[in-house]
């Protein structure tokens, strides 16, 4: 039987005690993010979340609570009433489990990491944490992969994709958070073995060993997404088309710079059932694709057609844009030049509107609102309308210099820099 036979991946929600994502059908709470771009990968939260406030106090919005970090760019999740982040302290790779509502510790976990970043920045991990059935996976930067039990900590299983694949560090470390399909992880490696190419793996949730391994190219800095059966996953050097069951690799194609110091860092977004787009900087830029599929389930042909294409649309360099009745929200531009906010119109690229100059940042989706984290540290809310840029209200709430994705779950946001992480109430209450 086909996986799409098993699961409905339309719903994208998780078979676990209150925890929302991709890959399993069950009934739960809306106010989870357990994984990097929220419950269903796209950087929109459920829709079950209440509306948020459309504007700050004379100072600023509450602060629920702050905790110090160690290094990292590795954003947080949340997921039972708990929020885990993983970052670095010292020469430790750490996970920790947090009360969502106090913030205190729940659980610690840790492994020795000898991980150096080659440009001298940040050494500690990169990719977010993904919650599934009672389990937290993380992908650390020097190439462990570790799944832990959410209620305890206690390590279940780990994986070395160095030593068992060859992955290679590349220029920034290993970044591909972990895509949960059915009872698989799917992790973005760039390695290789006796048995051939390993850029993409597929691990068993339960035990963590290799159920398969496909695709000959090195890893990027973007993560996989699934839609149906079909696995997205944009390497270092092309963009790849594979069947989530068994990774069989049904279209490839060329879409990376010419230049060699350049990335794939921003994760494509499906745009509706069969488009999903893709942008980088380096003279990539943006292109809205067509999945065009035929045959049966055991026969099955995938091709990509490309809808349209170019520059200076919306040039992603780190973070992913998000979709709305459609539109594409995001950052343009080289990160250390400066960016803008732009809105583009999904179908062909057109610019309906454009933000003042900023260092760079992410941003997700509440319903109507865009809540943006900038490099800066400012926490925007701006409004999801292709008509104008319209910023909502404004706030400090991290030290500037840091990218990494924020959570939101229950009228809050969850958000870190190089020094804390700190909970933001959003709510209207």
């Amino acid at each position: 039987m086909h996986l799409s036979e098993h699961y409905d991946m339309n719903l994208q929600v998780w078979k676990t005690a209150g925890v929302v994502g991709l890959g399993l059908m069950a009934q739960v709470s809306g106010a989870d993010w357990p994984q990097f771009l929220g419950p269903h990968r796209d950087g929109v939260a459920d829709e079950s979340e209440a509306a948020i406030a459309r504007s700050f106090p004379a100072d600023g919005p509450v602060i629920k609570w702050k905790m110090k970090l160690g290094t990292g760019f590795a954003g947080p999740v949340v997921a039972d009433g708990r929020v885990i982040v993983f970052h670095r302290v010292g020469a430790d790779a750490r996970v920790e489990a947090l009360d969502a509502a106090s913030g205190k510790q729940l659980w610690s976990f840790s492994y020795a990491t000898s991980y150096v970043d080659s440009f001298g920045f940040d050494n500690g991990p990169r990719a977010c944490p993904t919650v599934v059935e009672g389990k937290v996976i993380v992908h650390g930067a020097e190439g462990m992969v570790h799944a832990i039990k959410l209620s305890t900590g206690e390590k279940l299983w780990s994986y070395d994709t160095v030593k068992e694949l060859q992955s290679e560090q590349g220029f920034f470390g290993r970044a591909g958070a972990p895509l949960i399909v059915g009872k698989r992880v799917i992790i973005t490696c760039g390695g290789r073995n006796a048995k051939g190419a390993a850029g993409v793996i597929a691990l068993n949730l339960e035990d963590g060993k290799l159920a398969w391994q496909s695709v000959d190219d090195q890893a990027s800095y973007s993560s996989p997404v699934v839609k149906n059966d079909t696995l997205l996953c944009w390497m270092r050097n092309q963009i790849v088309v594979c069947d989530a069951a068994d990774g069989r690799v049904y279209f490839q194609s060329h879409l990376r710079s010419d230049m060699d110091a350049s990335v794939n860092a921003a994760t494509p977004i499906w745009c509706n059932a069969n488009t999903f787009f893709t942008s980088a900087c380096y003279g990539v830029g943006a292109a809205l694709w067509k999945i065009q599929e035929t045959g049966t389930a055991k026969n099955r042909a995938v091709k990509l057609q490309q809808i349209w294409a170019g520059e200076n649309a919306l040039d992603s360099h780190y973070g992913t844009a998000v979709f709305y009745n459609g539109n594409l929200y995001g950052f343009h531009g080289r990160q250390e030049r400066g960016q803008t906010l732009r809105c583009i119109q999904a179908g062909d690229g057109k610019l309906m509107w454009e933000s003042e100059r900023v260092p760079g940042g992410g941003l997700l989706r509440i319903k109507d609102i865009l809540v943006v984290v900038t490099e800066a540290g400012e926490l925007w809310l701006a409004e999801a309308k292709p008509d104008k840029f319209n910023t909502l209200a404004t706030a400090q709430i991290l030290h500037a210099g840091h990218r990494s994705f924020p959570a939101f779950s229950g009228g809050v946001l969850y958000a870190r820099d190089g020094k804390e992480l700190v909970a933001v109430d959003l709510s209207t209450k």
